[in-house]
């Protein structure tokens, strides 16, 4: 930028907030006004499956894109991107890790959208907001990701029973009042009694959420054995919360 007698504004009103060293940064992305988006677009409710792999191709792309970004995990209209402990992205300055990755998120996500949705066009642009939060150690990073697989759990089981009621006939109101105080066993029981639906046979994807990660691959495309291990983007629905994942992955927050 040239010298001039206005460069004060940059330099006295500019500030510029670098995320502490040594902690490992997670970037959490959301939809904005998703409610209305998915109405407008006529999602299936309580879940759709074009919709859940359109986030998680915005997802791969991420990592493509981001090396320092070791894994993410999304549910609904939400995803979280895990930069590693040691990152220098954009050299830890918190208004450049949101920007960028939310304005690339979402620009993906209206490129991939006839990947997706191939008979139906985007009536409003989508947007996305999001937040950044620092994690000190390899121990809450992973409580970080069972957080949000719980939630997932929560909300996924509570909106399978919402949405059968509704289609039974019910009124949203109805179906509110009908799952108010219900425990999870409650509506494994509803489902299964009035419905005839075992939630756990439910698609991994929406009970569970989705993975996303770079995995070590030893053989290839065809299924041959190689000599070197390499990398490929993968995106599972595992169980994040006990330990057969991360003992299995530990070279992904670098544990092993």
């Amino acid at each position: 930028m040239a010298n001039s007698k206005y460069e004060y504004v940059k330099r006295e009103f500019e500030f510029h907030r670098h995320l502490p060293a040594s902690n490992w940064i997670v970037v959490r992305i959301d939809g904005c006004h998703f409610h209305r988006f998915s109405e407008l677009h006529a999602f299936e409710k309580p879940n759709d499956d074009r919709a859940l792999r359109l986030m998680n191709a915005c997802a791969t792309s991420m990592l493509e894109k981001f090396p320092d970004i070791v894994i993410a995990y999304g549910v609904s209209d939400e995803y979280s991107f895990v930069f590693r402990e040691k990152t220098e992205f954009y050299k830890r300055r918190e208004s450049k890790n949101i920007s960028l990755c939310v304005s690339y998120f979402t620009i993906v996500y209206g490129m991939k959208w006839k990947d997706f949705f191939p008979n139906n066009d985007l009536k409003e642009p989508p947007y996305f907001d999001g937040r950044v939060v620092c994690y000190p150690n390899i121990n809450t990073i992973r409580d970080y990701l069972a957080w949000r697989q719980v939630d997932c759990h929560i909300n996924n089981q509570y909106n399978t029973c919402f949405w059968a009621l509704v289609k039974s006939g019910k009124t949203e109101k109805e179906a509110h009042q009908a799952l108010k105080g219900t425990s999870s066993k409650d509506k494994n029981k509803l489902l299964l009694q009035q419905f005839q639906v075992n939630y756990n046979d439910e698609p991994a994807m929406f009970r569970k959420g989705s993975t996303v990660y770079r995995d070590k691959v030893k053989t290839d495309d065809c299924g041959n054995p190689i000599k070197r291990t390499r990398e490929a983007i993968t995106v599972s629905n595992f169980d994040l919360i006990g330990p057969e994942f991360w003992e299995n992955h530990q070279y992904i927050l670098g544990e092993g």
